[in-house]
């Protein structure tokens, strides 16, 4: 995902580009090139996955990129929100309710 003279700069570039480097290089190259692209998993599991963890860390910031990125991955809005439901018994009611306030501006945004 690192960009390219005919692409725009990646979401990590345009956040970080000169201030951390490396974390750009680890983010395009690694991250969203060789993880993403292996073939084990299809970016629509991936992305599922990746929606259950932020959910379950707490990380409620990170998941307005990837329930887009899920959605463009294959996922359905109501496979999402229940997946975030059922994670609510699992990973905690404040985390799960956090998690489906950013769905929830993410979808009605759409």
């Amino acid at each position: 995902m690192t960009a390219t003279n005919a692409e725009e700069p990646s979401g990590a570039e345009q956040m970080f580009g000169d201030f951390a480097p490396a974390l750009v290089h680890f983010t395009d190259d690694v991250l969203f090139g060789a993880v993403w692209k292996r073939p084990q998993l299809s970016a629509r599991d991936r992305s599922l996955i990746t929606v259950a963890a932020l959910t379950a860390g707490g990380n409620a910031e990170q998941l307005t990129f990837h329930l887009k990125y899920a959605k463009d991955n294959g996922a359905t809005e109501a496979e999402l929100i229940e997946a975030i439901t059922h994670l609510a018994f699992y990973a905690g009611w404040p985390k799960a309710m956090s998690a489906m306030a950013v769905a929830k501006r993410v979808f009605r945004a759409s």
